[in-house]
């Protein structure tokens, strides 16, 4: 049998996964998902390649039938025994969105810790209660098995207290109400291979741009963040793929006293009716955006890059100055033209961009003479949680 740690990142509908083989380093053996757990399930898994495994995946349940949390973890864990390369679950690790001031760094998920955790639900209602779920569901079914939650919120705690406050009333603000930051994982993974590109870059000012449906920056000093575009909720910041990012808290007023929409419809509008999705009336996806020649899609790009730029400018004010910037995610590693139109609006900063370089998506995409260096760094979020956890079982 083979010792794996098991990677789970739980969604409403879906549970996605990774398998890591334990040995000298940590190495990624399958990668895979269930969706429409509360529909009609659908599995899917590929090996390291990234190719699907034989026989097709197809249908984990009789069609109509519905798995639920437990039952797809059921499935998955019933794959993996029955695998042919015999792969025990040593310890599961989960991508938890929100710990709070509490907890800081990865911890044991205890029932106990989990029953805290809980108490974070109100601060992250669309993915706490998931991320909580299979947890249980685990604890349920092997109660012996460790597992580890890794927060996405816990790498920006470093942050000085200015930049996590609001300006509301204290007792607001004792309630938890603050900035938190969110993908905390992608951005603690990219500081830690940061000096294996750009040794000093790492020790001076960065900022990490992680752009993909969801979409955040950081900027970090030394390794360590001191601020984030994401706030009390990971719908603030920069635009996504269907949230809207920052937004005057007047037009949520407006949205209640004139149109007359509850809560749960506010949520939908801000969550998943906005975005790339709102404005261009057409794709929440940059790829098929970059592509349209309808003007609508030119108008979401255009805010999309614009934002960027705004945040680019007060992230490096946080620093007071910046030394390097880092595209990462979906449309950072993988978008030349939203990289170069980032560039070419911050060419003040002493950004230039290697055209050729940025094309072939680097990892280094500016020019010896840029005053910032410019990177594109793959991120791996699943492989800081398995690292957190291997770490925290051994």
């Amino acid at each position: 049998m083979t010792d794996v740690i098991l990677v789970l990142n739980a969604g409403s509908s879906s549970i996605k996964f990774r398998v890591f083989e334990v040995g000298t380093a940590l190495q990624l053996v399958l990668r895979g998902q269930v969706d429409g757990l509360y529909t009609q399930a659908r599995f899917r898994v590929y090996d390291q390649h990234g190719q699907a495994l034989s026989p097709d995946p197809g249908t984990p349940s009789a069609p109509g039938e519905t798995l639920g949390h437990e039952g797809g973890i059921a499935f998955i864990s019933d794959f993996l025994r029955g695998h042919r390369d015999g792969y025990q679950v040593v310890a599961v690790g989960h991508r938890v969105v929100h710990g709070g001031d509490r907890f800081t760094t990865a911890v044991l998920a205890t029932p106990e810790v989990v029953d805290e955790l809980d108490k974070l639900s109100p601060l992250a209602p669309l993915h706490q209660p998931h991320n909580l779920k299979t947890i249980r569901v685990i604890h349920k079914r092997r109660p012996e098995l460790p597992q580890v939650a890794c927060f996405d919120t816990a790498f920006h705690r470093t942050q000085p207290a200015v930049a996590q406050a609001y300006a509301l009333p204290a007792s607001i603000t004792e309630l938890g109400v603050r900035r938190y930051g969110f993908h905390g994982l992608s951005y603690e993974y990219i500081a830690s291979v940061l000096p294996d590109y750009a040794p000093a870059a790492s020790k001076g000012r960065t900022v990490v741009a992680h752009l993909g449906n969801g979409a955040s920056m950081c900027a970090m000093v030394g390794g360590k963040s001191m601020a984030s575009t994401m706030g009390f909720t990971a719908v603030d910041g920069l635009p996504m793929g269907t949230r809207c990012g920052n937004l005057d808290p007047g037009v949520i007023l407006y949205l209640i006293d004139q149109l007359g929409m509850d809560t749960r419809a506010v949520e939908d509008v801000i969550y998943r009716q906005s975005g790339l999705l709102g404005v261009s009336g057409l794709s929440s996806d940059m790829r098929e955006l970059l592509v349209s020649a309808d003007p609508r899609a030119r108008a979401a790009v255009d805010l999309f890059v614009y934002r960027i730029t705004r945040e680019l400018g007060s992230l490096a004010a946080a620093m007071g100055g910046l030394d390097a910037l880092v595209f990462t995610a979906g449309i950072g590693e993988n978008a030349p033209p939203i990289r170069k139109s980032v560039a070419d609006l911050v060419a003040w900063c002493g950004i230039e961009l290697d055209a050729e370089a940025n094309s072939k998506g680097g990892p280094c995409i500016s020019t010896g003479q840029s005053r910032v260096g410019v990177w594109v760094i793959p991120t791996d979020e699943e492989l800081m949680i398995a690292r957190h956890t291997m770490a925290l079982v051994r």
